[in-house]
């Protein structure tokens, strides 16, 4: 069975056709799917998802982009956190991709938002979806300063270098592949996936966003999130079974297994990612 670890089917798009959806799921091998949550604004809608389908996980959180609506304080994101299925705080972190007109001294608001999240992890031990574009120096160093070795979590539909990459390991961090693992011109990411240990690997869709070749262009859905899995089976030899256990296992472990066991170590928690 497979896990799509990342995908928003509160959006519009897709919460129309929730039946249609998890049906596809389940003809797919697509045995559970984490709804990740954008807005306090939207949180009711993932969670009552969450409670009514026991494939269906959520989390709790503000993303980077999300400007005018409510902002949560750490007390607020605990509380909603408390709540049954609710696996994961995010998904937050900083982009910088379009700053337009502003610099990145203006992005002081999005900065302690993040902050405020990261902060709310480690109050609750639930992992942290991060979200980095355009900002992973800034990225990394707030969850070295606030995190204090203790929060763990995931760097989501990861695109950035392997540098990045090693650091987000070294701090404890599981790695994020979507459907742009497929893409034509994304070589270079998948020489990061190649490195990346397959104990630290999650795959998910971000859908209705990124639809993997061969349904590039088309509205993503979490039934598609195989695709993912059999480009890392290409690219670490192995058989797709075998991802689909794995990144499983990886989903379980981090996402489930959060009752105070530290995840499994790596030769990546020895790395100095100073």
């Amino acid at each position: 069975m497979f896990v799509d670890s990342h995908c928003h089917l509160s959006f519009p798009e897709l919460h129309s056709r929730l039946p249609e959806i998890l049906a596809e799921m389940a003809s797919a091998r697509v045995g559970r799917a984490l709804c990740i949550c954008t807005t306090i604004e939207e949180f009711e809608r993932v969670h009552a998802m969450a409670m009514a389908h026991e494939q269906l996980w959520c989390t709790v959180g503000v993303h980077p982009d999300t400007e005018g609506l409510h902002e949560p304080t750490e007390d607020e994101l605990l509380a909603l956190a408390a709540r049954p299925r609710v696996v994961g705080i995010g998904e937050t972190g900083l982009d910088y991709y379009r700053l337009g007109q502003r610099t990145i001294a203006d992005m002081a608001w999005q900065r302690e938002r993040f902050r405020v999240h990261i902060r709310a992890a480690r109050r609750s031990g639930l992992p942290l979806v991060v979200h980095t574009r355009s900002a992973s120096a800034d990225t990394l160093a707030a969850l070295r300063e606030e995190g204090q070795g203790t929060v763990r979590g995931v760097f989501h539909c990861f695109t950035e270098t392997r540098e990045v990459a090693r650091a987000a390991l070294g701090l404890g961090f599981h790695i994020s592949f979507s459907g742009i693992l497929t893409f034509r011109n994304a070589a270079d990411l998948r020489e990061v996936a190649a490195m990346v240990p397959i104990d630290r690997l999650l795959i998910e869709t971000d859908a209705p966003y990124l639809a993997p070749v061969p349904h590039r262009g088309k509205l993503n859905r979490p039934a598609w999130v195989p695709h993912v899995a059999e480009q890392l089976a290409a690219l670490k030899g192995l058989t797709l079974e075998e991802v689909a256990q794995q990144t499983s296992a990886n989903f379980e472990r981090l996402f489930r297994g959060v009752t105070g066991n530290a995840p499994a170590k790596s030769a990546f928690d020895t790395w100095d990612t100073t």
